[in-house]
């Protein structure tokens, strides 16, 4: 079957990941792929960071009892794998094989937003009183060639913060609401060629652009609770939505293609819970889903599904 249209059509390759007997990635945080087409698949499984080549085949897998609840992940300049982990509160640098390098945030000590976690999402969020320091709950990093980091600080935070590639704080910026540079849980973070920051602000449905130095642009209302941004290398964007779909838009924000659901019940369905989205050289999309906590399913290797572009 065919998903897309035009130059962006797709075929899904069933069953794409090659996992162990026995293994599962649960859910799905952040995919990542760096440089020679490798896979980082950043999971909530037993083994955290799973790499595959392009074919699926797994070829290492690394981070066994470091991550709380992993959430976002980005390759770096120098080809490093950063990471959220938004109930440790932290963001972690590691090689390519797994040594950590960096851990910014302190680990368990979260910043004072007025966020109390309860077993209701949406009270959970509307306690967030105010914009706060570094970190309460961070989901999204990305770097800039210069390695730079900028992070999205959402679940219990409504901030980006902007720091140095030593790990200094530089400035932040962001409060809840849902006027322009206030964010409802800013998910992810994208940076493009020119250095704007792209935020998926979830729970406001829409995505914020900004300048380097945070300020307001733009904002795409063409969304649904977008999930991840991906923007390859001819400035095409890629979206995830939890809404069930990926959307594929030019970088002026004209909709190129579309594909979801289609009214499928929940055992044939598509898409579960889309929450991570990434592209590699030859043009092909790899989306990871979080079903388990979306919709409670574990899809096994489909919780990552890759769409070849025909």
């Amino acid at each position: 079957m065919k998903y897309g249209t035009g130059k962006y059509t797709y075929e899904l390759v069933d069953g794409w990941a090659k996992l162990p007997e026995g293994w599962s990635f649960l859910d799905v945080g952040g995919i990542s792929i760096d440089s020679q087409d490798r896979v980082y698949i950043l999971n909530r499984s037993d083994h955290p960071i799973m790499v595959f080549d392009r074919e699926g085949n797994l070829l290492t897998s690394w981070g066994e009892g470091f991550f709380n609840r992993a959430h976002g992940s980005a390759i770096g300049p120098d080809g490093s794998l950063w990471c959220t982990d938004d109930r440790n509160h932290i963001v972690a640098k590691f090689t390519p094989e797994g040594k950590p390098l960096m851990t910014l945030g302190t680990k368990g000590q979260p910043s004072d937003t007025g966020y109390i976690r309860t077993f209701d999402f949406w009270e959970s969020l509307a306690r967030i009183e105010r914009g706060a320091p570094p970190f309460n709950r961070p989901t999204g990093v990305a770097l800039t060639p210069s390695g730079e980091i900028y992070i999205s600080d959402g679940y219990g935070n409504a901030r980006v913060h902007k720091f140095s590639p030593e790990g200094k704080l530089l400035f932040s910026w962001g409060e809840p609401g849902g006027a322009p540079g206030q964010f409802r849980l800013p998910h992810n973070i994208w940076l493009d060629r020119q250095g704007r920051v792209w935020i998926a602000d979830r729970e406001n449905s829409r995505i914020q652009i900004f300048t380097p130095q945070g300020e307001f642009i733009s904002e795409w209302t063409d969304v649904i609770r977008p999930t991840d941004i991906f923007i390859d290398d001819e400035e095409t964007v890629y979206v995830s939505e939890l809404c069930l779909r990926v959307s594929i838009f030019t970088i002026d924000g004209k909709l190129l293609a579309r594909w979801g659901n289609e009214g499928k019940d929940k055992e044939t369905a598509l898409f579960h819970a889309p929450h991570a989205i990434a592209v590699d050289s030859r043009g092909d999309i790899y989306v990871g889903e979080v079903s388990m906590t979306g919709a409670g399913i574990d899809k096994g290797p489909r919780t990552v599904q890759k769409f070849a572009r025909v």
